[in-house]
């Protein structure tokens, strides 16, 4: 399910809104075995565009 995190994430990142939904099921499907993965995506491809989302999501 990373991998759709990879692919789906992205493509909504232009809203606010719908990066922070899509953002909480994608850290639902990936489990607690990839979550520092995705955390570390996305901040390298989305920090400074939502690392207000990703630090209150994550937090």
């Amino acid at each position: 399910m990373l991998d759709y995190a990879r692919v789906i994430l992205p493509k909504v990142s232009f809203s606010e809104e719908l990066f922070e939904k899509e953002l909480l099921k994608c850290i639902e499907w990936v489990g607690p075995d990839n979550l520092n993965e995705l955390l570390q995506f996305c901040q390298d491809n989305f920090g400074i565009e939502h690392g207000n989302i990703i630090r209150r999501v994550f937090s």
